[in-house]
């Protein structure tokens, strides 16, 4: 058995895949913020906060006439990267999450424009990776929302169910998410991520074959390390478990 574990350990050697969930959201009202900060008390992840480039813009002034105008343009040419408004915020890391979970409102029936703008730029990098939506409005129905991001990262894998949390039920938003996280199947741990550090790696596989022979004494998610979900940890899941490394 040894023999064939260090057979499989010399393939995944090199071998690596990333398994971590990013929440990026854009708020102006703070409704969003504070829906992301009740998220995060749910589940572990990274927080990325979408921020225009110019500072102190009204976006509310004038019945959201700068944010009416904003989205007006990206309807008119919505191919093109002079449609949509400046941000300052960048990412060089998105090949680290398998899960990236988009947190916006709803601006005039669509997509607030600066989250647009992050997607336009960084939609492409999200094919494959599970992605989910919540939407913020004060009563608007979130269809253009899920057409937008739709649109923006047409290769990711959507949830089947989006969240709208309407402004009155922000304060109130704990369970709303809860049962959301629940009704989309989210699990909070990633199948072969055996040390939970959030990459499922050598490291991991290294793990696995520890905990097999008894000499791993770290604490670790058993349903992590059981990726055949027999209800036993053996050497199939160790197969099972490189064979998700050579294959991410």
């Amino acid at each position: 058995m040894k023999r064939i574990i260090s057979s499989l350990l010399l393939v995944a050697i090199v071998m690596c895949c990333h398994a971590r969930t990013l929440v990026v959201y854009y708020s102006f009202t703070n409704n969003v913020r504070t829906i992301v900060e009740d998220l995060q008390t749910q589940i572990t992840c990274d927080v990325l906060e979408v921020e225009p480039a110019e500072e102190g813009l009204d976006y509310a002034a004038n019945n959201y006439a700068i944010g009416s105008a904003l989205i007006a343009a990206i309807r008119a040419n919505p191919d093109s990267a002079s449609s949509y408004p400046a941000i300052k915020t960048t990412i060089d890391n998105l090949s680290d999450y398998s899960t990236v979970i988009v947190a916006t409102p709803l601006w005039w029936s669509n997509m607030a424009a600066p989250m647009q703008t992050f997607l336009f730029t960084y939609g492409s990098q999200m094919a494959g990776k599970n992605i989910g939506l919540i939407v913020s409005s004060a009563s608007s129905g979130i269809s253009g929302v899920v057409s937008d991001a739709k649109r923006l990262i047409p290769d990711g894998n959507f949830y089947t169910t989006n969240l709208w949390i309407r402004s009155a039920q922000t304060s109130s938003c704990h369970t709303l998410i809860e049962d959301w996280l629940a009704t989309i199947g989210y699990q909070d741990f990633t199948p072969g991520d055996v040390n939970g550090d959030g990459d499922v790696n050598v490291n991991d596989v290294t793990s696995l074959i520890d905990i097999i022979l008894g000499g791993y004494t770290d604490d670790y998610n058993a349903a992590a390390a059981d990726l055949d979900s027999n209800g036993e940890i053996g050497l199939s899941d160790v197969t099972l478990l490189i064979d998700l490394i050579l294959t991410a």
